[in-house]
């Protein structure tokens, strides 16, 4: 979202005035992943940082076997974990989702394509559609050894294959979680006609059923 809040009639101008990647109405067609973390009988968690987390959060709540995503922060210190500070640009810290997810649902895997796809573009340095600065990266956070190994692998996958027309500059990034202001959760779902909503997140949300139907719920 804009860091900059303008009021009323003059955020909407600015708004639908954008243009960018967000506002794409189709998934980009990438290959699965040649190796995944192997299946559990115990729910799991994955972190990834792409742009706002407003967007991030609806696209991953509507993925079949994902039981909750949080809207939060992740790369700094829980100490400057709050909007106002994240919104500074000195923290350390991404706009994050977490997502916790059945195994034996939806992999690891098919969570990182759906996240190179459409939920956000991994060629946009330090920044997404209209909103620019270190904590829009493009980042993902391994919970283990495994989901570092396969997010590597994958990165070099869609690399080698050219998936895009440009190189891939997600990174792959340690440090802690931290859940954002109440405000942030399911944000999509609670402000539908929020013009940044309208005009960023509504058509990506679109093209992931669209490009994903067997996965959607």
């Amino acid at each position: 979202m804009l860091k900059v809040l303008l009021p009323g009639a003059a955020l909407a101008g600015a708004l639908f005035a954008s243009t960018g990647f967000a506002a794409a109405e189709r998934a980009v067609p990438l290959p699965a992943a040649k190796i995944d973390v192997p299946a559990t009988t115990a729910t799991q968690t994955a972190v990834f940082a792409g742009g706002c987390f407003w967007g991030m959060e609806a696209v991953f709540e509507r993925v079949k076997g994902v039981k909750t995503v949080t809207a939060g922060y992740a790369g700094g210190s829980r100490a400057t974990a709050t909007y106002d500070q994240v919104s500074t640009e000195r923290t350390g810290h991404a706009e994050a989702i977490r997502v916790t997810y059945d195994p034996r649902v939806v992999s690891y895997a098919t969570l990182l394509r759906v996240y190179f796809s459409i939920a956000h573009d991994p060629t946009e340095l330090n920044r997404q559609g209209p909103d620019s600065g270190p904590s829009y990266r493009s980042a993902i956070f391994p919970q283990d050894a495994r989901q570092a190994a396969v997010a590597r692998a994958y990165i070099a996958q869609l690399g080698a294959a050219k998936s895009f027309p440009k190189p891939i500059v997600t990174r792959i990034e340690q440090g802690g979680f931290f859940p954002a202001e109440d405000y942030h959760q399911r944000f999509y779902d609670r402000n539908p006609m929020h013009p940044y909503i309208v005009r960023w997140d509504k058509s990506k949300v679109a093209a992931f059923k669209a490009g994903f139907p067997a996965l959607a719920r």
